[in-house]
């Protein structure tokens, strides 16, 4: 039966508000708890309702010594820097090209962002298929490790 006047309304005035004996519900300490605690016990209807999932473990975590970080680098910013690392003597000219040996640089793999118009030789580990497909356009060539 749905009730036209909420219960409280009806209880204003009387002393206990249907609690019955104003003893039992006053202060906190009739709460059962603060938070979440009693939700294995006294809250275990709230929990099972409202929160199911609370106990136990879900899922995994793959162990930190699995995954590998990959460090990478695009063609864009060997493109912009040819010109300083052949200062600093980390890439050399061979002809008209230009070699870098990514691992020197503390890079993993070569990704294809940006253009290029230089020909470059580049040695790396890893290649992405595009950066392989780009270097080979301008007449580079790329060097797995």
């Amino acid at each position: 039966m749905i009730r036209t006047k909420r219960k409280i309304n009806k209880l204003r005035g009387s002393r206990s508000n249907g609690g019955g004996c104003t003893k039992k519900r006053r202060g906190a300490g009739n709460k059962g708890g603060k938070g979440k605690a009693g939700a294995g016990k006294q809250h275990w209807t709230w929990t099972v309702i409202h929160d199911p999932d609370h106990f136990g473990k879900h899922g995994f975590k793959r162990p930190q010594k699995m995954i590998k970080k990959v460090n990478s680098v695009n063609l864009s910013y060997l493109e912009e820097k040819a010109d300083e690392l052949i200062a600093s003597g980390k890439a050399s000219m061979d002809g008209d090209a230009i070699v870098i040996d990514v691992t020197e640089l503390g890079y993993d793999k070569v990704l294809a962002k940006g253009k290029i118009s230089k020909t470059f030789k580049i040695s790396a580990p890893k290649f992405s298929a595009s950066a392989i497909e780009k270097i080979e356009e301008v007449g580079g060539e790329a060097i797995e490790l």
